[in-house]
Order: C-alpha cells, then structure tokens, then sequence
C-alpha cells in the first residue's frame, strides 16, 4: 500500500546514525524558545485559556496582551537571574506594537527566529506567490527593526504549505522548527538544495500540555526535568536537542513562572551539567552544517 509522502527526508532510525559531538564535547544541546506573539483584536486566532467568549472576545485578546505587557518581560528577569541564553519566535507585528521587547532582546544578544506576521492568521493556506512575499517581508522587517538577518523559522501555529520548505530555502532562511519528527536536526530535502530542521518541542510547550491537555504548572514543571534527565541519559549513545517551548501569557504568570524557575534551576545545577550545551538553534546550525556530509541524515 503506497501512502502520500513529502519526501523531504528519508527514514533512519536514530540508533543507525554516526556519532558526534557538540561544541566542547557536549553531548545535549539546550534551548529556550519563547514565544512572543500578537494578535488582532476581535478578528482571527487566538490562543485562549478558557472557553471562547460568543461574539467578541476582548478577554482571550487582553489575556495574549498580558504576555507582552507583563509576562515577557518576567521570563527575561528569570532568564537574566540565570544566565541563560534563548531564542524568541516572534511575530513582526509586534515590532510595531511594543518595539521595547525587541530591544531587550537584542540587549541580550539572543537570536530572532521568524514566526509570520501574526498568530492570528495560519500560513499553510496561502497561495504559494503569497507565502513567497510574505516570507520576503518577514525577513526584511526582522533586519529593520532589530538588525538581525534572520536564518530561522517557525510558522504561526505550525501551519505550513507543501511548499514551504523550498520558499524558506529559497528565501534565504537556513534551518526550520515546524517539524517535529526528531530529538537530533536532520537535512530537509528542498528543491533547489536543502534546508535543516532543528527540533522544536510539540509536547514540551507549554500551549498544548496547559492550555489543551489542562496539565498544572508543577506538571509542566515535572515534565521538564524528566525530559531533560532522560534525554541526558540517552545523549550517551547520541548527541540530542532538548528544547522548552514557552509563550509569554502561559508561563508569564508569576505561579507558573515559579515552577519553571524551580525546573531551570535544576537544569542549571544538574552534577552533570559539564555534557550539557546551553545554546540557541542558531549556533546548532552553525555546528551541524560544518559536519561532514554522512554525519547528519
């Protein structure tokens, strides 16, 4: 039986692949991706805590606000008090809307990974001239406004067309995080070339596990130690991502901010932390395309 296939990647099993190392002779490489988004009022997508409100929704929209009003700015103190470095998946609308966030982040030398113009509007439904221009915006607006030339992406809500592998390739972009199909980054095949997918947490991301799945702070908490012990554990046998997915409104609330400084600090203070790279995907990019060509799948 003969299903469709994107044929962008072939199948490999994880425990046929060469070995290698990260920077240092690390062996789990682990980032922060935050997401900061904003949406139009009383029109489109909206992330929501609870049930929608018929007609307009003025509390899912100011309940999103709040993570640029207040919540992003906690995760930056936490990540400040910590050291730790991240990358924000950031929609340019807000560039426009609050240019004080894009500041703080280039203050802190962290890296800006496309994330459409707004989580109000899917991509995958574009016309594929549209989607075209539209990533050509998003690049032009990510250097205006913060200097950056952007190298990666992840669509709003995950939402992608048959096409968009080629067009981010084609567009310049050199890595995608929309495709969660691995724990290591592996080569998408494209067609004027390829395009590398550095893994981006479906499950450990605080949208779906609280906002869906209705878990607790302290579940999420939980969810991220034990990810990353055993992903640390495993990483003997092969190099490894582990990535956290946050968004400003979720995590930005001081109670659950908690629990996620309590799992941080854990990370920070593992006796392992000597086999563990604190990172950004950029500088995995960075590392894997210098890699010899049979390494990486």
């Amino acid at each position: 039986m003969k299903l469709p296939h994107h044929h962008r990647y072939a199948y490999r099993p994880i425990h046929q692949r060469l070995d290698y190392d990260w920077p240092g002779g690390k062996r789990l490489a682990f980032y922060i991706g935050l997401n900061i988004e904003h949406f139009a009022f009383g029109a489109g997508l909206s992330h929501n805590l609870s049930t929608p409100l018929p007609g307009l929704d003025h509390r899912a929209y100011t309940w999103c606000d709040y993570g640029n009003r207040v919540g992003v700015w906690r995760i930056l103190d936490l990540l400040d008090d910590l050291g730790l470095p991240a990358c924000h998946l950031m929609n340019t609308a807000v560039f426009d809307y609050a240019p004080e966030i894009v500041q703080a982040i280039t203050a802190r030398g962290d890296e800006i990974i496309g994330h459409g113009r707004t989580n109000a509007e899917r991509q995958g439904g574009l016309w594929e001239e549209d989607e075209a221009r539209l990533l050509a915006q998003i690049k032009a607006d990510i250097l205006a406004q913060s200097g950056q030339t952007v190298r990666g992406y992840m669509s709003p809500w995950m939402s992608v067309s048959h096409q968009s592998p080629d067009l981010l390739d084609e567009a310049g972009f050199k890595f995608l995080m929309d495709w969660p199909a691995d724990d290591q980054p592996i080569w998408l095949k494209t067609r004027s070339g390829r395009i590398l997918s550095i893994p981006y947490p479906l499950e450990l991301n605080d949208s779906p596990q609280i906002l869906v799945r209705h878990h607790t702070a302290e579940d999420f908490e939980r969810m991220i130690v034990d990810q990353f012990e055993e992903m640390l554990v495993q990483s003997r046998q092969q190099p490894l991502v582990c990535g956290i997915a946050l968004h400003t409104p979720i995590m930005g609330q001081p109670y659950r901010l908690r629990a996620l400084r309590r799992a941080l600090q854990h990370i920070l203070q593992h006796p392992e932390r000597d086999k563990v790279w604190l990172t950004r995907p950029g500088a995995i990019y960075d590392h894997v395309q210098k890699l010899s060509e049979d390494v990486v799948p």
